[in-house]
């Protein structure tokens, strides 16, 4: 029993240094997106670059591109805002060197009057990273065009679509207006519960000791 105690004690103390080391990480992780957040806008990354680049190393950069949109090869992905159900428009936008999918923002299951600018096109985003595979219990289904999540090489090669960027972009609000489809809805939210768990790991560890303690007492006093 001593040496089951000594054990969970050692393993809880481990525990809770190691979500001590991910809290550290996760307050990094938010003080760096904080600062994307409130930069200005820079360049879509140059083709060139689209597979050398780690999309995670900019995701919520804020980013601009030009180029035309291809909306006969538009995606729906379904999608649940502040404003209801509905779906996200990942069109497609040629910037004439390669091709980089932009999340034009979010319309209704009801019709609504859409907004599809023709000719050349400025859009101003965050890059956002892919979205394999779809949501939880909810799997994309590229043959049925039953989208749940944003998976750009999923929907890339479904659409015919060639020299991708391996991002997506989520456009801005339209400052023209409240137009459909509606840009900004972005959610930048990271859940940061380890100093939660880390003091529930070293509670454990030091209820550990006490148990180890008591033990020895006990042996004390029968011997």
């Amino acid at each position: 029993m001593t040496a089951i105690c000594g054990l969970f004690a050692l393993l809880f103390a481990g525990l809770g240094v190691w979500q001590v080391e991910r809290l550290q990480w996760k307050l990094d992780l938010i003080r760096r997106i904080d600062l994307r957040l409130a930069a200005g806008a820079v360049d879509l990354p140059p083709p060139a670059d689209w597979r050398q680049i780690d999309p995670r190393s900019l995701e919520y950069t804020k980013v601009r591109a030009t180029g035309r949109y291809d909306y006969a090869r538009e995606t729906k992905v379904d999608a649940l805002t502040e404003l209801g159900p509905g779906w996200w428009l990942l069109t497609p936008l040629d910037t004439g060197k390669g091709v980089v999918l932009v999340n034009r923002g979010f319309v209704p299951k009801a019709p609504v009057p859409q907004s599809n600018p023709r000719g050349f096109v400025s859009v101003t985003g965050l890059l956002r990273i892919s979205e394999p595979g779809g949501r939880f219990l909810r799997s994309n289904k590229p043959d049925a065009s039953l989208w749940y999540s944003r998976d750009v090489p999923a929907i890339a090669k479904e659409r015919g679509l060639a020299n991708v960027a391996p991002f997506f972009v989520d456009a801005g609000r339209d400052p023209n207006g409240e137009t459909w489809p509606r840009g900004g809805l972005t959610v930048v939210h990271f859940r940061n519960a380890h100093l939660v768990y880390a003091l529930t790991w070293f509670g454990l560890a030091a209820l550990s000791l006490f148990g180890l303690v008591l033990i020895w007492r006990r042996s004390a006093k029968q011997g």
